[in-house]
């Protein structure tokens, strides 16, 4: 088997995109298995930037196919909008294809979503406004509208017509807004689903082909564990599984056939969103992080929240992932601070020192966390390709991860250029 999982074992954000094109070059297929356009994927190609929020981060290298699978929840307008971005820097899009079985993002879910939000000021969940949850409960509720849906012009307004009923009892009576119109959305869709047609195809039983016949398969996630549904930190999470897990079920594989994941991590911090963040530097320090780093989120544009790397959340996110492979990125932002603290401990509201998770996201705003200090360097490291040319005091960082977690770095990131890695052993 030659199958690769990458999932984010923090927030959110840890350069998963990057990590994922770095190891497409070599892959038969990139598959995206949960979320949807919500995600903020940013890969730098020399001095060319790519944001990607709905295809799969493969899409620039794979040789292959890259596939949108069943778990994921797609906006057919930011698929089509990113495609025609891909194609007009003369890149090819004729290998990326949906899953049948995927469910649609309408124009009701990004409006539910963004009234839900306004009606609590924005400080409930943090969304990005996408229609994401709301897409989700009615794939959960068994109402949701499929890819295949879209070319099957009976059933998909029969679908739309049966929606409409309650969300626009919802939108006018409960949030005074407008109602939306049946034969406009209706009309839109089905020629969304004419222009698509060649794209949506079944995927589950080619991957499991693919994997039976030995090719590389790499999947793609989207957030991270700690936003995740089950094992993140609730109700300040995603809406879908972005855990190893998740694939089984968000790309129709079964979980013998997983082989090497690939966790990524940041050498520190950052949440984008409401929710408790235990090692946050809200001051000065951390907002230089977040100017080194550029901490703005890709979806939204929003200035993410910094902080110390925490191990204690990191170890949680390992053990539910079950990764045998850590990535760790942006190891050059932290080069110019002399002291550097990691997260090894939490102290309770009652005094008690843990060392694991608390599934109470109550309790986690009044734990105290207990830092080890460790000492910085001053070196640029963004040249640096290969681990013994990183500075005494880096490779002790990094070695002090690898000793906590009880796993091998396989590789540092020194900068978001693809090139920028410092690749300890090669997995394929």
């Amino acid at each position: 088997m030659s199958t690769y999982v990458v999932v984010g074992l923090q927030y959110g954000d840890e350069g998963k995109g990057k990590i994922t094109d770095v190891l497409s070059a070599k892959s038969d297929y990139v598959v995206r298995f949960q979320g949807g356009d919500n995600a903020g994927h940013t890969v730098y190609v020399g001095d060319e930037k790519f944001v990607l929020h709905l295809l799969p981060s493969g899409v620039l290298q794979c040789k292959g196919k890259c596939i949108i699978a069943n778990g994921v929840v797609v906006n057919p307008k930011s698929f089509i909008k990113e495609v025609n971005q891909i194609e007009s820097k003369n890149m090819r899009t004729d290998h990326i294809f949906i899953s049948r079985r995927a469910h649609v993002i309408m124009p009701y879910h990004i409006l539910l979503d963004t009234y839900r939000e306004e009606e609590h000021g924005g400080t409930q969940i943090g969304t990005t406004k996408k229609g994401i949850g709301p897409c989700y409960e009615d794939k959960i509720a068994r109402v949701g509208i499929r890819m295949i849906d879209l070319l099957n012009p009976e059933i998909l307004r029969d679908k739309i017509e049966k929606n409409l009923k309650i969300k626009n009892s919802l939108f006018e009576k409960y949030y005074g807004k407008p109602t939306l119109d049946v034969e406009e959305i209706y009309n839109e869709y089905l020629e969304i689903g004419k222009q698509l047609q060649d794209r949506i195809v079944d995927t589950e039983l080619e991957l499991n082909e693919a994997i039976r016949d030995g090719k590389n398969v790499l999947f793609e996630g989207a957030q991270a564990l700690m936003l995740d549904i089950d094992f993140g930190t609730y109700p300040y999470v995603t809406s879908s599984s972005p855990s190893t897990g998740g694939v089984c079920t968000g790309a129709g594989v079964p979980p013998t056939s997983l082989q090497n994941l690939i966790g990524v991590a940041k050498a520190y911090c950052t949440r984008v969103g409401n929710g408790p963040f235990p090692s946050e530097l809200d001051n000065e320090l951390g907002e230089s992080i977040r100017q080194i780093g550029g901490e703005f989120g890709a979806t939204t544009g929003r200035p993410r929240r910094t902080g110390w790397l925490d191990l204690v959340s990191l170890k949680h996110a390992c053990m539910i992932n079950g990764i045998n492979n850590l990535v760790i990125t942006k190891l050059d932002v932290l080069t110019g601070i002399e002291n550097l603290k990691i997260v090894t401990h939490y102290k309770t509201e009652d005094g008690k020192i843990i060392d694991y998770f608390t599934s109470s996201t109550e309790k986690l705003y009044n734990y105290e966390p207990i830092y080890q200090d460790l000492p910085g360097w001053s070196e640029d490291l963004t040249k640096v390709r290969s681990y013994d040319e990183l500075p005494d005091n880096a490779q002790k960082y990094i070695e002090f991860i690898e000793k906590y977690l009880g796993i091998n770095v396989y590789l540092v990131s020194v900068g978001p250029e693809r090139s920028q890695n410092i690749i300890r052993k090669e997995l394929f």
